[in-house]
Order: C-alpha cells, then sequence, then structure tokens
C-alpha cells in the first residue's frame, strides 16, 4: 500500500477518541498531584500595531493524572523492576528512571479489543469493588465474537468513565477491576497492554497492588487507565485498531496519552 492509499484508507474510518477532557478539579488518585490550569496571556493583554493579541496558559500535572499509560518502571517488587534490574541503581530524583523509562516506550498502533464487561452485565456502570473474574473475560470474547490475541491493547469498560465529572463518584476507596486471576489471564495471552476506564485498573482497595506487580514488573505489560470507552461499546465496536503516542517525558515513569480507536466504516 503506498502513502495515497494509506490516506484514503484512513480518511474513511471511524475514529474513535478514548482520552478523558483535563480541567482543574479532575480525579486523581491521591498520590498523586492534581492538574492546575491558568491562563497566563490574555487576548488583549498586548496588542501589536495592527491590532493583533495571542493567548496562553500554563498546566502543571502529575504523569499519572487523567487518561496515561503506566511505563513498566512504574512499579517495583522486592527492590526490582521488569527484567530483574534494581529499581535504586537505575533511579534519581532530577532524572527519573533509567531503566524502561516512559520516552522508551513507541508509539502504539496495534489491533485493540474492547471487552466491555458493564455491558453484559446490563451497561450501569459496575459497583464499587465489583471484581472483574477471568470468566468474565471469556464471556465478553464468547458473545462479542472477538479474540484476545498475542500483541493486543485489551480495554475492559466498566463504565466508570461516566464519572469524570464527578469526582466524588470516580474516586472512591473501592474500585471495580480484576485480581491477580484476571491479571493472569491477560498475561497468558501475551497482551502489549491492558487498560480500563477507572484510576487504578485492578480492583482496589487492594494492599499490594498485585494485577499492577503482575503486569508491568513480572510481564512488561503497560497499563492504561482513565479511559473513555462508552461511544465504543454505544456503537459496539469490540475490534479496531489502537493508536496512541505517550508524552515523551525523559525518565517518566508514565505521561498523558490520548488514545483513538479506529475502524473501517462498513
Amino acid at each position: 500500500m503506498n502513502t495515497q492509499d494509506l490516506i484514503a484508507a484512513l480518511s474513511t474510518a471511524d475514529v474513535y477518541d478514548l482520552g478523558q477532557p483535563y480541567f482543574p478539579g479532575i480525579p486523581r488518585h491521591p498520590n498523586h498531584p492534581p492538574y492546575l490550569y491558568s491562563m497566563t496571556k490574555r487576548h488583549g493583554d498586548m496588542v501589536t500595531p495592527g491590532g493583533t493579541s495571542s493567548a496562553a496558559e500554563s498546566i502543571a500535572l502529575g504523569t499519572h493524572v487523567g487518561t496515561h499509560i503506566d511505563a513498566l518502571c512504574h512499579f517495583s517488587c522486592g527492590g526490582f523492576l521488569h527484567g530483574g534490574h534494581k529499581a535504586e541503581e537505575f533511579q534519581s530524583t532530577a532524572g527519573g528512571m533509567r531503566k524502561h523509562p516512559v520516552d522508551q516506550v513507541a508509539p502504539i498502533l496495534r489491533r485493540g479489543v474492547l471487552l466491555d464487561i458493564a455491558g453484559q452485565l446490563g451497561g450501569e456502570p459496575l459497583a464499587p469493588d465489583f471484581l472483574i473474574t477471568p470468566e468474565m473475560f471469556g464471556r465478553a470474547e464468547r458473545e462479542q465474537g472477538v479474540q484476545v490475541r498475542p500483541g493486543d491493547a485489551v480495554l475492559i469498560r466498566t463504565g466508570w468513565a461516566n464519572y469524570w465529572t464527578d469526582d466524588n463518584l470516580y474516586l472512591r476507596q473501592a474500585e471495580p477491576g480484576p485480581e491477580l486471576p484476571g491479571a493472569q489471564w491477560l498475561s497468558a495471552r501475551q497482551v502489549f497492554a491492558a487498560g480500563s476506564d477507572t484510576i487504578c485498573f485492578e480492583r482496589v482497595p487492594s494492599r499490594d497492588m498485585p494485577v499492577h506487580v503482575h503486569l508491568l514488573v513480572d510481564n512488561g505489560i503497560h497499563i492504561i487507565e482513565a479511559l473513555n470507552m462508552e461511544q465504543l461499546a454505544r456503537d459496539r465496536v469490540y475490534e479496531f485498531l489502537f493508536v496512541a503516542a505517550p508524552m515523551k517525558i525523559r525518565g517518566g515513569t508514565g505521561a498523558p496519552v490520548r488514545p483513538l480507536a479506529l475502524r473501517a466504516r462498513a
């Protein structure tokens, strides 16, 4: 396929934006700083002789705030990162992580699969502390007519994207998600990344975050959090091209990302 054919094919695709918007007050895990926004220059503050002006702003946020991807160096266990590397040998306050940082994550263009767990249970957001089991993953595959394959980006819908504008609903002490058996189901299929519309991906509360350890540390599988898959679910789009490019933050343990799902138009 030449460039023109590729452009023609993509120009007719249905494109779904899977990222959540940023605004002051967005839900965030208490371990991470808030998103801050302020206009630093308003229209009219400076005007050229010809009457033109410009506006600009300043933002500050944690790398694990909003829709974001976890680099493999985000978690360690027993002092070791993925691949058996000692975390203390590869980190510095000013320089971040020198092993598995987010700036080394290549742009992602992979087959994506939506496993709509909320949809198979009636469509409403799952209850806090709801456990997503491997059997539910298998049922979603069968009912949706898809099969998770090695290298896929697998996105798990709980329905919690509907709570994004109300952090009293979204950010609670308990969230739905898989536990270790669900993580093992994903790693057995050798997926590239696993994502969810919650802020922690795995079921919480969780003392030691075993899902993060199993995916990031033990198996080198990225985690993507705070996705929005509501339109995908409404249109029953369960298989698609998943496209995402993390911000290139040198040494970062994670980064904001704006993921897209592309489907060939019927």
